[in-house]
């Protein structure tokens, strides 16, 4: 799979920061790899990302939140809204790796009923 670093963004501290890596399986998967934390900070930015991925046809999107180590409101938003355009396109948004905090806010906010988890990446479209 190419991977290209999209973006990476430092934080007003220059310590944290959000990176995102975007994968294409031959397949036409799009996958989202996130390290840093997904906050009112960064969620812009990767919902433009997934948009951008949408717009150019790619309508499987998994966003791998294995290096995502906090998750906002402002991230969950990015994430629906990722969910409604994959599949107003006839594909779906798909979730791997995520952490507790990650899980917690997902099952919290009743979202894991409808957001799609899985143990990787590489499992999330994988429908055998």
């Amino acid at each position: 799979m190419p991977r290209t670093p999209t973006q990476s963004i430092p934080d007003q501290s220059g310590g944290n920061f959000m990176n995102i890596v975007v994968e294409t399986s031959k397949e036409g998967i799009v996958i989202f790899r996130l390290t840093g934390k997904l906050n009112m900070v960064y969620a812009p930015t990767l919902r433009q990302e997934i948009v951008e991925q949408i717009s150019a046809g790619h309508n499987k999107i998994v966003i791998d939140m294995s290096g995502v180590d906090f998750m906002d409101s402002s991230g969950l938003g990015a994430l629906i809204n990722g969910l409604k355009g994959a599949r107003q396109a006839g594909g779906d948004l798909r979730l791997a790796a995520p952490v507790e905090q990650v899980k917690l806010v997902l099952k919290l906010t009743n979202l894991d009923r409808v957001i799609k988890t899985y143990s990787s990446a590489e499992k999330a479209f994988d429908e055998s």
